[in-house]
């Protein structure tokens, strides 16, 4: 008995089946049972969040854009993302269609490595739970579950279907990989997870040479499209680092002439009761007004327009926009009448 269980190797990563398992079933239970967060009208909706990974995601930016800029298909998304974690951590947990479900926690982690590896205020917090999740997810691929699990009890029981080719490609049991192959997959799986690992390092966190970097500490903004006719003066900001669970709070927006002089500038007090009409927001983390300033949160991105007189009659060069926020970093952008 002693030795049939030192060489389950299912059994001997329960430990690792009911952590990775817990992970992602606590994800459902965070935004159903303990708090909604997937009622778009309540602060901590989910899709925000989501938001919040687009301005430095990789290879998936375009998907993640797209939802953010459809709300109603971001919800259902959000919604079928937060249900199949829940059924893949309650899967992992009780060992039941154990391979099926390490790939589902493969995917998942690798979604969560690629759209939020980049952010982390004290340490990497998101790329280790992606490059973790993969990894896991992995290795429970390889081993399935062992004798403390469903896929075992329906096997001990001889139910039908467990006698089938495909449940042993997607349940638990001996692998079917021929034994000639099994190593080789074991090896050349490994690998590319390490390298997918020192990669997302490298782009994410500069973690291998040169400088290294964490985009979640200090807030940036981005100002872009800038222009000023006859309707005043318009052009996007867009939010691109810094702390995802804060804003940045913008207290002065100025405006200056070729020489440095001050055209119009818009106080603390001013941008902190700015009318809807002047914030054509594009995503579902939206630029607003708040108590004391303009409140900019991660991966917001929006339209501001300011249509006065004095805008409106400026004489032709060039122009200077300068955002800045609470903290006393500032931010620029040119434009020519």
């Amino acid at each position: 008995m002693n030795l049939h269980i030192k060489n389950d190797s299912g059994f001997l990563a329960l430990a690792v089946r009911m952590v990775i398992g817990w992970t992602y079933f606590s994800a459902f239970f965070r935004r159903t049972i303990l708090v909604n967060k997937l009622d778009p009208e309540l602060p901590g909706y989910i899709g925000e969040k989501f938001n919040h990974f687009l301005p430095n995601a990789l290879g998936i930016k375009p998907i993640i854009q797209y939802l953010v800029e459809n709300p109603d298909i971001l919800y259902y998304n959000m919604v079928a993302f937060t249900i199949i974690e829940g059924i893949v951590g309650l899967f992992i947990i009780f060992g039941l269609f154990t391979r099926l479900m390490s790939i589902g926690v493969f995917g998942l982690a690798m979604g969560i490595l690629l759209g939020s590896g980049w952010i982390g205020t004290t340490c990497l917090d998101e790329w280790q739970i992606g490059v973790l999740g993969i990894a896991t997810g992995f290795v429970l691929f390889l081993t399935g579950s062992g004798r403390f699990s469903l896929d075992n009890y329906l096997m001990n029981k001889n139910i039908a279907f467990t006698k089938k080719k495909w449940f042993a490609w997607l349940g638990s049991g001996l692998h079917p990989i021929k034994n000639s192959l099994f190593g080789k997959v074991v090896i050349v799986g490994s690998f590319f997870i390490l390298g997918l690992t020192l990669y997302t390092n490298q782009v994410f966190h500069g973690g291998l040479w040169g400088t290294l970097h964490n985009k979640s500490v200090k807030p940036k903004l981005e100002i872009t499209e800038g222009k000023l006719d006859k309707n005043g003066l318009s052009f996007d900001v867009f939010r691109v680092e810094g702390v995802d669970v804060y804003g940045a709070w913008i207290i002065g927006i100025e405006l200056k002439d070729k020489n440095g002089n001050v055209v119009t500038n818009y106080t603390q007090n001013q941008l902190a009761n700015l009318p809807e009409h002047v914030i054509e927001n594009y995503y579902i983390a939206k630029i607003k007004p708040g108590k004391h300033s303009l409140i900019t949160p991660l991966g917001a991105k929006a339209k501001l327009k300011f249509n006065t007189s004095e805008l409106q009659n400026l004489p032709s060069g060039n122009y200077t926009i300068k955002m800045t926020d609470i903290s006393g970093a500032s931010w620029e952008h040119q434009i020519t009448k």
